[in-house]
C-alpha cells in the first residue's frame, strides 16, 4: 500500500476540526486558489523581494491544496462539482505560475524571450493536467496517482521554489522547465495514446 505523503498527513490533522463545521472543502478550494494566483502576480513583479513573497505563497498554495481532499474524506462532503473545482484550480494556479515566471524574467538576460519561454511550459502543463484529468474519469484515481518514496510524491519538489528564489535560480528553472515540461507532457500523451481501447474509449 502507497504511504501516503506527510503533507498530505499534516493537512489531515489541521482540517480534523473542521469535519463538523460549516467549513466545506470547496471554501478550503477557494483558499488555495486564491494564494496561488497572489503567488503567481507577486513572482511576475519581477523584483527579487517579491519573487521570494510569490515563491512563499506558491509553497503555501501546493500544500493548501491537500487540505479541501482531506475534509472531504473526513466529512463525506465531496462532490463531482467539488473534484473539477480542485483539478480546474490546480491548473489555473501552474499555468499561471510558469506565465508569470517568464514575464517576470522579461527584463533578464532572456529578454521578452523568457515569456515565450513560460507560456511553452504553462501550456505543456495544461496538457498534462488535462490528459491526466482524463485518465482518472476513465480509470479511476490511481492511474493519474504520483510514484511515492519514504511520504513524498514527486510533485513535492515544488516546496523548494522558496530555496530556487532565494538562491536567483528562476532563469535555470525557466529554461528547465521549457525542456522539461513539454518533454513530460509528451510522456503523458504516449502513456494515454498506450490505454487499451476498451477503457480509452
Amino acid at each position: 500500500m502507497t504511504k501516503k505523503p506527510w503533507d498530505a498527513q499534516l493537512a489531515y490533522w489541521l482540517v480534523r476540526p473542521l469535519k463538523d463545521s460549516w467549513v466545506n472543502p470547496n471554501h478550503l478550494t477557494t483558499v488555495r486558489l486564491v494564494t496561488g494566483l497572489a503567488a503567481a502576480i507577486a513572482i511576475a513583479v519581477g523584483d527579487v523581494i517579491w519573487a521570494n513573497i510569490g515563491a512563499w505563497l506558491f509553497a503555501l498554495s501546493n500544500f493548501l491544496d491537500h487540505t479541501d481532499g482531506e475534509l472531504a474524506r473526513l466529512s463525506g462532503k465531496t462532490s463531482k462539482w467539488g473534484h473539477q473545482y480542485d483539478l480546474a484550480s490546480d491548473a489555473i494556479i501552474h499555468i499561471l505560475w510558469f506565465v508569470c515566471i517568464g514575464y517576470g524574467l522579461r527584463e533578464g538576460k532572456f529578454g521578452w524571450w523568457a515569456l515565450l519561454m513560460g507560456i511553452v511550459s504553462g501550456v505543456s502543463v495544461a496538457c498534462i493536467f488535462h490528459l491526466r484529468n482524463q485518465m482518472e474519469q476513465r480509470l479511476g484515481k490511481h492511474a493519474s496517482r504520483q510514484p511515492n518514496f519514504a511520504g513524498f510524491d514527486i510533485e513535492d519538489v515544488l516546496y523548494l521554489f522558496p530555496i530556487v528564489t532565494l538562491l536567483n535560480g528562476l532563469e535555470p528553472l525557466l529554461m528547465a522547465a521549457t525542456i522539461g515540461a513539454p518533454a513530460f507532457a509528451v510522456w503523458v500523451i504516449w502513456q494515454f495514446r498506450a490505454l487499451p481501447q476498451s477503457e480509452s474509449n
